[in-house]
């Protein structure tokens, strides 16, 4: 579907709006933005362009309800929806995303908090299928752990349990790219139009 590489996402640290340190990335197809706010009890607040004005919204929403609340923004690309959380985290929640792939859809998230705290979920039809945290690619959990192992080292981690820890965020875009076809780009990240909205903490 894709052959993408952690080098891919270099750019990541040259200029990436803030995607890198807080963030939580979440890919949903065959469904619609405003599908996806809706099953997330989110309150529509409109639409912006790019990801840059989504930090301060996020920041905004976290301090006006006290982290009862998240700013959630999310976007078309093609079959998929693009979910970006910034300082977010609804997406490594399985009982928001589960029932999110069922019916023969899938949900890849990958998350990372200022701490380097990180996560990395694959759902497919109802079932997760994969776990792991991207800094200690070397541990994973699921019926897809093994059978993704190419697809992880190809992808850019290093799979040993001693292994080096470069560019492991870049590798999880990578990764998240060859398991849904969708690349996040620069332009993307400074043009797409997301539809935004204020939803529960989970």
């Amino acid at each position: 579907m894709s052959d993408a590489t952690s080098a891919d996402y270099g750019w990541l640290e040259e200029g990436d709006a803030g995607l890198t340190e807080a963030y939580c990335l979440t890919f949903l197809r065959g469904l619609s933005p405003e599908a996806v706010l809706e099953a997330l009890g989110a309150e529509p607040t409109g639409t912006v362009v790019g990801v840059e004005p989504l930090h301060d919204a996020a920041f905004e929403v976290w301090e006006r309800h006290h982290g009862d609340r998240v700013h959630v923004a999310a976007t078309a690309v093609g079959d998929w929806t693009v979910l970006v959380e910034v300082n977010g985290y609804l997406g490594t929640f399985e009982e928001v995303m589960m029932p999110l792939s069922a019916g023969g859809g899938r949900v890849v998230s990958h998350f990372r908090n200022v701490n380097a705290v990180d996560h990395f979920n694959l759902w497919d039809d109802g079932e997760h299928r994969l776990h792991f945290e991207p800094l200690f690619a070397h541990h994973r959990e699921g019926p897809d752990a093994e059978a993704l192992t190419g697809e992880m080292a190809a992808a850019g981690f290093d799979l040993a349990e001693d292994g080096g820890y470069e560019a492991h965020t870049e590798a999880a875009w990578a990764l998240a790219e060859r398991l849904t076809g969708v690349r996040v780009t620069p332009e993307m990240i400074v043009s797409a139009v997301f539809h935004t909205g204020v939803a529960p903490d989970r």
